[in-house]
């Protein structure tokens, strides 16, 4: 089974490279400058203590080969395109944030469909370059069919995970842990668009969450609890690396690189969707939605919005 990481980013190039020094037959799919220094010097791999050159393949597109396993690991908004160079004969494991890439995969007419839980801060720091700041593991990646169930794959990819040094688990009810990942990433959001040291960001926050919890109850979707999310996550923690903090949310991440494209639609967008759905009220998740899409079409940096701004704009809106 050869592992085709389709979007070679900070989480899909760790993962990637971490496999493939485990012995397995890897291929990262990138493109750009990323893509460039991936292939003249190969991936640059820094993780608390540890920093080295992994000599794993990369191209611009796959050549697919029977037994392939397609590792999706793209922001959402660039699963369509990326799902089209893969056949439908292949199966797709989507290593994404959201709860939507699964779903799209399966309508497009892959018959073999898994998700991931992804808990893993990977950055791409520079071309080539990239940084895992999670001790004492890399990350945190459990896998299971999609919808719901476990098979004979999916038990494997665990296990090769699990070789390739990261925590992973097959579970059959994946869906369930990839909504609680998706109330977290609401935060994502205000992250990006507020300085971490603004005085009302933790209420920011919190009522974006908030929502989330309310919308996600009244649609009756299963849910870990945040207890169970927090034991199962245990010590894992993000430390310095070679002496440089992460960066922030993925989000924030994008801002910064002015890649003038977020994931926040298929983030705090599912929670306004589904609340309008099931009558529930989101101004929260909508303002942040607005505001950060707003930042990224204009190029805006991070950390130029005020959280008492954002919070106004939300009252404003259940009160007209």
């Amino acid at each position: 089974m050869r592992y085709v990481v389709v979007g070679a980013g900070g989480v899909g190039a760790t993962i990637g490279g971490r496999l493939f020094e485990a012995g397995f037959d890897v291929l990262l799919v990138a493109r750009g400058a990323h893509l460039e220094a991936l292939v003249a010097r190969g991936l640059r791999l820094e993780e608390p203590g540890r920093s080295r050159a992994i000599p794993v393949p990369a191209a611009a597109a796959a050549d697919w080969r029977p037994g392939d396993v397609a590792l999706v690991c793209v922001k959402s908004q660039d699963t369509a395109g990326a799902l089209a160079g893969v056949p439908r004969d292949v199966p797709v494991v989507c290593a994404q944030n959201g709860v939507a890439n699964e779903r799209w995969a399966h309508e497009a007419g892959f018959t073999a469909v898994y998700g991931v839980c992804v808990v893993l801060p990977g950055e791409i720091v520079e071309p080539g370059v990239v940084v895992d700041a999670f001790t004492p593991a890399p990350g945190l990646l459990d896998v299971g069919r999609w919808p719901e169930g476990v098979d004979a794959r999916a038990e494997q990819i665990a296990a090769d995970l699990r070789a390739a040094g990261f925590r992973s688990r097959a579970v059959p009810d994946v869906m369930r842990w990839k909504y609680r990942k998706l109330i977290r990433n609401l935060t994502n959001a205000a992250d990006a668009a507020c300085a971490p040291d603004d005085p009302d960001l933790r209420e920011l926050l919190r009522a974006a969450c908030r929502e989330g919890e309310q919308v996600i109850a009244a649609a009756g979707i299963p849910i870990v609890s945040r207890a169970e999310d927090e034991q199962h996550r245990g010590d894992l923690r993000i430390v310095p690396v070679g002496g440089r903090e992460r960066e922030g949310s993925s989000t924030r991440q994008s801002l910064r690189r002015g890649s003038g494209s977020v994931e926040v639609d298929h983030l705090n967008g599912e929670i306004v969707r589904l609340g309008a759905r099931h009558g529930v009220p989101t101004p929260v998740n909508a303002v942040l939605l607005a505001t950060v899409t707003e930042m990224a079409a204009a190029g805006e940096p991070p950390g130029t919005r005020r959280a008492a701004d954002l919070l106004a704009a939300a009252a404003r809106a259940v009160a007209s």
